[in-house]
């Protein structure tokens, strides 16, 4: 139905919108007109990720499966993780459950979002703390 919808109404693209609740009330952080960051852990968790779910609306195929297939955590990196070199991907990578998403940024700086780990588990908290364990190994 979105994808008719949005074609009817002439869309060509989608927004993203990212929101908060603070004190009860609902804040928009940001709008992006692409799939927002904050769902990227769709690639490694859910029958149909978020990626698939934005080509299948805009070309109006039947939208995917967005079930989500384990528990997941995804923690983010950033720039500062490059500060002494290279950061250590044999390390974080020696947990069988990480998933490593790197975005093809040239060059990193302080506080730029250069890619993410996913880990799957039993339980969200499991996964939180693999992937934060994780991340913590990456660290010359």
């Amino acid at each position: 139905m979105a994808a008719s919808l949005a074609q009817a109404m002439g869309y060509v693209g989608t927004m993203a919108v990212e929101f908060f609740v603070s004190d009860g009330e609902l804040l928009v952080n940001e709008m992006a007109p692409r799939p927002h960051n904050s769902g990227h852990y769709t690639l490694d968790a859910c029958v149909t990720d978020q990626f698939e779910e934005q080509v299948r609306a805009l070309a109006g195929l039947p939208l995917g499966e967005p079930t989500l297939l384990s528990p997941v955590a995804m923690v983010n990196l950033l720039g500062d993780l490059w500060a002494r070199g290279e950061p250590r991907w044999d390390r974080a990578l020696a947990d069988p459950r990480v998933k490593l998403h790197l975005y093809g940024k040239k060059e990193p700086r302080p506080g730029r979002k250069m890619g993410h780990l996913t880990v799957l588990a039993a339980s969200p908290g499991e996964a939180l703390e693999a992937a934060q364990a994780a991340k913590g190994r990456l660290k010359n």
